[in-house]
């Protein structure tokens, strides 16, 4: 058996959010309906990496617990350019909250917000900074 850990993404949009990150190259292993026939339950994966989209009504529902306002987490993923991601993801809508920069410890890192206001961080592993 092979154990995992992913995290899971509260969406009022599960569709529009699964959406943005396929434009990160996530894609959909899983579908699941909600109760009330939308989309209730999306996994994507990329590579190794797995991650879904869960509509809000999944914690109240589940768990008993009422999702907070948003952003409710920061997502890093690691891509071949980030300033090319970023660009990309510009275009197709999304709000840039920081241009792609060198970061202290290495890496060029752009923030964005996926379609519910969450923070997405590009980043590329580049030589240390000196």
């Amino acid at each position: 058996m092979t154990l995992r850990a992913f995290p899971v993404l509260y969406a009022k949009d599960v569709e529009g959010v699964a959406a943005f990150y396929a434009r990160l190259g996530f894609a959909v292993q899983f579908r699941m309906p909600g109760q009330d026939g939308a989309t209730g339950f999306i996994g994507l994966r990329r590579d190794a990496a797995e991650l879904a989209v869960a509509t809000e009504d999944s914690p109240r529902m589940l768990a008993g617990v009422e999702p907070g306002p948003g952003p409710r987490h920061e997502l890093f993923v690691y891509v071949e350019d980030v300033d090319a991601t970023v660009a990309a993801l510009r275009d197709a809508g999304a709000s840039v909250l920081r241009a792609p920069a060198d970061m202290p410890w290495g890496e060029r890192v752009g923030f964005v917000a996926d379609p519910e206001g969450n923070v997405v961080s590009l980043a590329a592993s580049g030589a240390p900074l000196e």
